[in-house]
């Protein structure tokens, strides 16, 4: 089985990677820095299959098709991916400017919609085709200074639930999973004054996406919804 997880190098994306390892995934692990990835590399279990790096910055869109093709031509195929790289944003709405907003919604939301429509192809040909976006609970719920941030979660929350239903035909499952605050570094520069060990860990979503790529059940987006809040997250 062939993994495709973005934003592997730190937080959440290299906890998922971590876990996915130990289930004995070949891994293509996506992050902008060639050095963080190979320290991922360094910190997987024994169990992990083949572990291949590519650095890649997904703001820019020629990394979509480069980084999938690589992933199947390193690894022969895929069967699970994983959009968890994202940009993070706090600061009142009137002071965001267009470039902040391009950058904000080319990670969040761009990059996870081409990712997958680049991945179907080898997704159809997986006998266990499953496809995991991490949101967060700001694309439900507002608050103040993150409206870019909010807006991409909120596009990238819309966009799940339609795809989800439109490659529900080739039995591919497609999960969103959106945590309250979660102790990570984008967290820390985003509300400092949080005390991160009151917050959800890395390992704990991280064991979300292993029971979503073990369950042998069939539901589907439409009845099945995995969010995790934190009484402390953000409010």
């Amino acid at each position: 089985m062939v993994a495709l997880v973005t934003g592997a190098s730190r937080g959440i994306g290299k906890a998922i990677a971590e876990e996915l390892a130990s289930l004995g995934y070949d891994l293509a692990l996506v992050a902008r820095s060639a050095e963080a990835l190979a320290e991922t590399i360094a910190s997987l279990p024994e169990a992990c299959g083949k572990a291949v790096a590519i650095p890649a910055d997904l703001s820019e869109e020629e990394s979509y098709a480069a980084v999938v093709a690589e992933t199947v031509a390193e690894l022969g195929g895929l069967d699970v991916l994983v959009n968890c790289a994202g940009v993070s944003q706090s600061g009142p709405f009137e002071e965001i400017t267009s470039e902040q907003w391009n950058q904000i919604f080319a990670v969040n939301a761009k990059a996870p919609f081409f990712l997958c429509k680049e991945a179907l192809p080898s997704l159809k040909e997986s006998a266990h085709p499953v496809v995991i976006n991490i949101s967060s609970v700001v694309g439900f719920k507002g608050y103040v200074h993150q409206s870019a941030y909010a807006s991409s979660k909120h596009a990238l929350a819309g966009f799940t639930k339609v795809f989800a239903k439109e490659v529900q035909p080739y039995g591919i499952r497609v999960h969103l999973i959106s945590p309250g605050g979660v102790a990570t570094d984008m967290v820390t520069r985003m509300r400092p004054d949080i005390d991160t060990e009151e917050l959800i860990q890395p390992a704990e979503i991280a064991e979300l996406v292993r029971f979503l790529v073990t369950r042998e059940g069939k539901g589907t987006l439409d009845h099945l919804y995995i969010r995790r809040y934190s009484g402390l997250a953000f409010d």
